[in-house]
């Protein structure tokens, strides 16, 4: 450190002398420079830094160093390998009951049931028409859609709790699972469908419109919110049924699992496409029966937070 600061002195000191002499001139300070003895000084230091900077750069292009010492935490399975996934733990993987009921239909008996029945079976009818036998794409927009109305339902309620100061039953937490849980639905469905620019056009469309439907919609009625969504997820049993018989008479490719599937669901490594489909219909098959008991609550004159949420299935 001594040597370096008596080189950068010396330096100052020279080229001070070429100004001095030469008017300040760049040929005056390149003459000294050529006269000097002394060895060109680099910040060792810097570059250092600038080495490490590069090789964490090639390593991960997303370095964010943190003034604040928040560092994600070593994350490794049963086994010791690293834990790849950054957008879910080893701990919110989970094994779905694959032996719950798909055939349950809840009859529509009240004139909301019934209207909420013919809406979702309309939009059933404008879905097949566009997808037909694209089994993959269907379930991608399905997907997309499905996601929503946990995340409004669990905000409202939020909202509502901080509102009167009251707790929710457990039903924000089993609204956000439900949200969340289709939404790695749609990560595993994008890792087996490209989808192209159209149809990525439409799922922003649909998106865009039925949040605001649908925020609207739970504000006016939470009972029949959730019925609508009861009678979705029902569709969406259907739809997978039919993506798993397609498989099974060689329509569709039974392709190897998606290595995310087989991590969120704690599948076999020699998964196939046929066992994500059957692990994901068992999932809708359990949002069919908590949205449906949902609006059971409502229909009862209660409130959600009067009967204890399902929690804890994925």
């Amino acid at each position: 450190m001594k040597h370096t600061l008596a080189r950068s002195a010396t330096r100052a000191l020279f080229n001070s002398a070429a100004r001095h002499q030469h008017g300040g001139g760049a040929c005056g300070s390149l003459f000294w420079r050529r006269m000097s003895t002394l060895p060109e000084v680099k910040d060792h230091q810097s570059e250092e830094k600038k080495s490490e900077v590069n090789r964490n750069d090639s390593s991960n292009n997303t370095v964010v160093p943190s003034y604040w010492g928040i560092t994600r935490p070593k994350v490794r399975r049963e086994d010791g390998t690293e834990w790849p996934w950054n957008c879910f733990s080893p701990w919110d993987s989970y094994r779905a009951d694959v032996s719950i009921d798909v055939t349950k239909h809840h009859l529509p008996k009240t004139v909301t049931d019934k209207v909420a029945f013919r809406a979702v079976k309309f939009l059933r009818v404008l879905s097949d028409l566009y997808f037909k036998e694209r089994y993959g794409c269907h379930a991608m927009m399905l997907e997309t859609i499905a996601a929503v109305p946990g995340m409004v339902g669990g905000m409202l309620l939020h909202l509502k709790s901080l509102r009167k100061f009251q707790h929710s039953g457990g039903w924000i937490k089993a609204l956000l699972e439900e949200a969340e849980n289709e939404r790695m639905h749609l990560m595993t469905m994008t890792e087996l469908v490209k989808p192209s620019w159209h149809e990525r056009l439409l799922v922003i469309t649909a998106q865009g419109v039925f949040f605001n439907f649908f925020f609207v919609f739970y504000l006016l009625s939470p009972k029949a919110a959730h019925r609508f969504v009861g009678y979705l997820e029902e569709e969406a049993v259907i739809s997978y049924t039919d993506h798993l018989n397609a498989i099974e008479r060689g329509e569709v490719e039974n392709v190897p699992a998606p290595a995310i599937a087989i991590d969120y669901w704690r599948l076999p490594k020699d998964a196939t496409l046929k066992d994500v489909v059957t692990v994901i219909r068992a999932d809708e098959a359990h949002h069919r029966d908590v949205n449906h008991f949902a609006s059971d609550i409502h229909h009862q004159g209660k409130e959600l937070k009067e009967a204890p949420a399902p929690v804890g299935y994925h």
